[in-house]
């Protein structure tokens, strides 16, 4: 009777958190999409008024970032509910750089409707948190597999690129923004428009027997 009573919570237990875990997996992969076409419009209106093809003020383009960068938060928070159980320690991380990644491109934002100029190479400060925190994030998809791991591997790839490309653009090598630089971008750009979004919505994280390892 003991080893009965014992197991049933348990079995409850792991059905309520696979039903939260779905939830979650869905409401990230929303997110993915919302942060990605918030924050390419937001970059194309801001982008317009650098180069003087309009004389309006970006405001709405700044708006659209904001828009983009809270939806970066909510995928840290809402990541950090599952990546804890992989490495607390290491998934603490993920939220905290995403809460820097909003920062630098809010403060941004700030400067660029007070001073109507943006701020020198103001994308590249953005990608740095967002490298070293998809790092995270992949990382521990990677070694739990929540995900196939060829969609780890691809955001590993993508976001290794990107910290890799911000030093060589900031020296001059290379151009992130237009041309052959661009192409740096394509592999981030599929795992967080493309593969990963796509999967949480339609498939969900790995079942938690499945993906627990030490922390």
């Amino acid at each position: 009777m003991t080893i009965q009573t014992t197991q049933i919570p348990a079995e409850s237990s792991r059905r309520a958190g696979s039903m939260s875990r779905r939830t979650i997996a869905v409401v990230v992969g929303i997110l993915f999409f919302v942060q990605m076409l918030t924050a390419m419009f937001g970059t194309s209106m801001i982008q317009s008024f650098v180069d003087g093809d309009t004389t309006a003020r970006p405001t709405l383009g700044v708006l659209l970032m904001m828009c983009s960068g809270l939806a970066v938060v909510g995928i840290g928070l809402l990541m950090y509910q599952v990546l804890k159980d992989v490495n607390q320690r290491l998934a603490f991380w993920y939220p905290v750089l995403r809460v820097v990644e909003f920062t630098v491109s809010a403060a941004c934002g700030a400067y660029l409707l007070s001073q109507l100029q943006v701020v020198p190479n103001h994308l590249l400060w953005v990608y740095i948190p967002t490298g070293i925190g998809g790092l995270i994030l992949t990382y521990l998809l990677f070694v739990s597999r929540l995900v196939p791991r060829f969609i780890a591997v691809l955001g590993l790839v993508g976001y290794a690129t990107f910290l890799v490309a911000v030093p060589l653009d900031l020296l001059g090598v290379l151009n992130m923004n237009e041309g052959m630089g661009m192409l740096v971008l394509a592999p981030g750009g599929l795992f967080e428009f493309v593969a990963m979004p796509i999967w949480l919505i339609a498939k969900g994280f790995g079942p938690p027997s499945t993906v627990k390892v030490g922390a």
